[in-house]
């Protein structure tokens, strides 16, 4: 399993509000079956490595397809093929590891 970090953003968006527009990725990202996980920066998605690269491809699209004339995409692919590691882990493991109270 790998996760991908991925935020996807029209520069040519009017009024700059993207809520509605990511609102439509999150959607693409229910139909895609992968886990997925919205955050104030971007969306982090679990699955296959070539899973993850076709889904980027098809939110950066989607832009395109709404009209947008400029696309910019920032993508992060962590693909550990070691051990399992699911959405929420790292986190996980960090928290732990943080004194009661230093948070």
């Amino acid at each position: 399993m790998a996760l991908m970090d991925i935020a996807v953003i029209r520069l040519d968006q009017k009024d700059g509000s993207h809520s509605a527009f990511v609102a439509g990725l999150q959607e693409l990202l229910a139909d895609s079956g992968c886990s997925y996980r919205l955050h104030d920066m971007g969306t982090t998605v679990e699955g296959p490595a070539p899973m993850l690269f076709r889904l980027a491809e098809q939110l950066h699209e989607y832009s395109f397809r709404k009209g947008g004339r400029r696309v910019y995409t920032v993508l992060k692919v962590d693909d550990r093929r070691d051990r399992t590691v699911r959405l929420g882990d790292k986190t996980a493991s960090v928290r732990a590891k943080i004194a009661p109270g230093a948070e």
